[in-house]
């Protein structure tokens, strides 16, 4: 194996503010505490009271049993029990573990974790209710993507309680033939029946990819985890007016400095979701006065939520913004492993945790990388090409350079002489002529400008008909598109992460926790 390293800025479609954070050499003030490759997380204030730390310890211990927690994962839960501290990194529950960088994400948590003698824990987003961001997952087969989608009636129940059902078992045939048969298509088969949840289900993949390192897997939906974590929630409800004129404020400082929030916070909204107890629809609160809520058609008062939030605490649940100080509450966080998008929500967060905490936890990026595998790596070595060349190109243009590459010299140098003297007359031509005339220079710039539009032409087709006489030029740059950049995406971001695990095995996941050392600060290619 061996890598190579690009700067982040290499991935499309990144926010100004996360590549700001990734490249700054100091901490990016006021919205985050430390520097995104920083040697060790910031100390943050520990849990002190052992009753919470027992509870803690005996909630998860309970629920890592269910998932088929090995002895290091319960070994781990024991030392959060003695007080150790916790590396946090999360993900929602998607169909079959969901794209690669859930194994990235899981993989940065343990090997931050490791290195300060932390707990590596990984977080559920079971409350979220967008099924259809999880309800799905893109494997490839040899020449084209396959999205498995298991169809649900449209709900806006939390996902992590959404029963899989009958309609799983096709899926996992087709996964299973796609996968080619592999020891993780067994896992799949066990973790994902038909019974199971999507939360019950990920969390046994995870549990078992897992394993050997240990990692501690936590779905916090559940009563007991809301009532520890219920002081965030209370002042939530209490201080609503409060929270939100401190995120207006921070929309408006990230504006000022050239960055866009990414929560909108609107007038009279709130941190929290209420789950109704009739529906199960997870519906938002919103202020509708000081002491008036609404969620749905339905009215609270702020005394009617406090006592749902002591009677049922799991019905109240934070929103993206909220959720990281609710984590915090219940661990001693050394660092929360993030992406992209959740490196730019806690720039709003920070606000969050120094009303309702006093502080702010670090948040550190997780391994950005493309994972080539041999017989691409082989394809890239061939035409003399790098990862650069194929993120934010598109497969027509780098199979017009492949074609013009392969051209035979004669027609290299014909094209190259012609091109050449040509730029040279029209650049002579054009100055004469704008000398004798500026409307007339003008106009010979246009027209100058369509000719060599027409020498390039004549470069295309040069270049087509190379590629159509060498037939295999196309399939190489198919093949290279659909494994390192799948319909122009990030391959971290498309295909999932069992996709890898079956052709790789056990001995993938270390290769990755060693890799999340990140002495690259940017995007690596992991060359298999």
């Amino acid at each position: 194996m061996h890598t190579e390293c690009y700067p982040i800025s290499i991935l499309p479609r990144l926010s100004r503010l996360f590549l700001d954070y990734v490249e700054s050499r100091q901490p990016l003030a006021p919205f985050y505490s430390q520097t995104a490759y920083s040697t060790s997380p910031a100390s943050p204030v520990t849990v002190s009271d052992p009753a919470h730390a027992a509870k803690l310890a005996d909630l998860l211990a309970e629920q890592n049993r269910a998932f088929g927690a090995s002895p290091s994962a319960l070994a781990n839960i024991d030392r959060l029990r003695n007080g150790a501290q916790a590396v946090i990194s999360g993900q929602q529950v998607a169909l079959f573990g969901g794209p690669l960088f859930t194994l990235l994400k899981a993989a940065t948590a343990v090997r931050k974790a490791n290195d300060i003698g932390a707990v590596p824990v990984f977080w559920l987003a079971t409350e979220d209710h967008d099924l259809a961001e999880a309800d799905h997952v893109t494997l490839a087969s040899r020449h084209e993507l396959h999205t498995l989608r298991l169809a649900h009636e449209p709900s806006a129940k939390p996902v992590g309680n959404v029963v899989l059902g009958e309609e799983i078992r096709p899926l996992l045939d087709q996964a299973a033939e796609l996968l080619g048969f592999s020891p993780i298509a067994d896992v799949l088969q066990d973790a994902y029946t038909p019974a199971a949840t999507y939360a019950q289900a990920f969390g046994r993949l995870l549990a078992s990819v897992f394993a050997e390192q240990g990692l501690v897997v936590i779905d916090a939906s559940t009563r007991g985890f809301h009532a520890l974590g219920a002081p965030v929630l209370r002042h939530a409800i209490e201080h609503a007016a409060e929270l939100e004129t401190a995120l207006l404020e921070r929309t408006r400082l990230l504006e000022e400095r050239g960055y866009h929030a990414q929560v909108l916070v609107a007038p009279n909204s709130s941190l929290l979701f209420l789950v109704d107890e009739e529906t199960g629809t997870r519906l938002s609160l919103k202020r509708k006065d000081q002491n008036i809520w609404t969620a749905g058609k339905k009215q609270y008062s702020t005394a009617d939520l406090l006592g749902i939030l002591e009677s049922s605490p799991e019905r109240l649940s934070p929103n993206a913004l909220l959720r990281p100080v609710f984590q915090d509450v219940l661990f001693s966080t050394a660092a929360y492993v993030g992406g992209p998008a959740e490196i730019a929500y806690f720039a709003q967060t920070e606000v969050l945790y120094q009303s309702i905490l006093g502080r702010s936890t670090p948040i550190l990026p997780r391994l950005s990388a493309t994972l080539v595998e041999p017989a691409i790596a082989q394809v890239l070595e061939q035409h003399q090409l790098s990862l650069a060349d194929v993120l934010g190109a598109n497969p027509d243009e780098l199979a017009q350079r492949l074609g013009a590459r392969s051209m035979p010299v004669e027609g290299k140098r014909k094209l190259s002489a012609a091109g050449n003297a040509l730029d040279a007359e029209l650049t002579e031509l054009t100055q004469w002529m704008s000398a004798l005339n500026p409307e007339l220079g003008r106009s010979a710039t246009v027209s100058a400008s369509k000719m060599r539009y027409q020498m390039n032409r004549l470069r295309r087709l040069a270049a087509n008909y190379q590629l159509q006489t060498e037939t295999s030029l196309r399939r190489h740059v198919d093949a290279i598109f659909l494994s390192l950049y799948p319909s122009q995406h990030p391959q971290e971001r498309v295909i999932g992460a069992v996709a890898y695990l079956a052709r790789y095995g056990d001995s993938l996941i270390p290769q990755l926790v060693e890799q999340a050392a990140q002495e690259c600060p940017g995007h690596k290619a992991i060359f298999l």
